[in-house]
């Protein structure tokens, strides 16, 4: 009987996993024939040191196959835009280009985000572990990273959405910080 329910457990869990990685598929199938995809966010960032969260709102923008854009318009306005291997940062009249390469603590962040929006699934399994929940109708993707260096300082990353819209991003550090990211489609043109 223990054997018979070892089995059972097993092909159960093979069937788990195929499904998964069939809505996973799926999933990454529909974002990878987007071309662009713009929505309004408030961001909260929960820090141990401070009682409040920080909050900001603003726009994120992402041009395929590789640019993805956060303009910040409130507490103060600022954009940032990863454009291939480029990250642009401009305050006012301060502009800074950096290489990504460079800020091994802030490319996973981004690639994720953009990975997923790209429907790039071999990058996403080449950064992180990749975990679906749901189905193309609702779904939350867990991404863990594969990086001993990243993994540091970045917990995981939680994507949810619907269909082909983002609606949550949080990133949970592994001092305990975090930031969470509400989306929705923007009413801008």
């Amino acid at each position: 009987m223990r054997v018979l329910m070892t089995l059972l457990a097993v092909f159960a869990s093979a069937s788990i996993a195929r499904a998964e990685d069939a809505a996973l598929g799926q999933l990454l199938q529909a974002f990878a024939q987007r071309t662009h995809a713009h929505s309004d966010y408030v961001e909260q960032q929960f820090l141990k040191v401070l009682n409040r969260p920080i909050e900001s709102r603003g726009e994120l923008r992402y041009d395929a196959p590789d640019r993805l854009e956060k303009q910040t318009i409130e507490p103060r306005a600022e954009t940032l835009i990863a454009a291939g291997a480029v990250l642009t940062l401009q305050r006012g009249s301060h502009r800074h280009v950096l290489q990504l390469a460079d800020y091994p603590q802030i490319a996973p962040l981004i690639e994720g985000i953009r990975a997923t929006l790209a429907g790039d699934r071999a990058t996403l399994e080449r950064l992180f572990h990749v975990d679906i929940d749901g189905n193309v109708e609702h779904w939350t993707l867990e991404l863990v990273p594969r990086d001993p260096v990243t993994l540091q300082s970045v917990a995981r990353i939680r994507i949810e959405g619907h269909g082909e819209e983002l609606s949550r991003v949080e990133i949970g550090q592994t001092n305990g910080d975090r930031s969470l990211m509400t989306l929705r489609p923007s009413t801008a043109p």
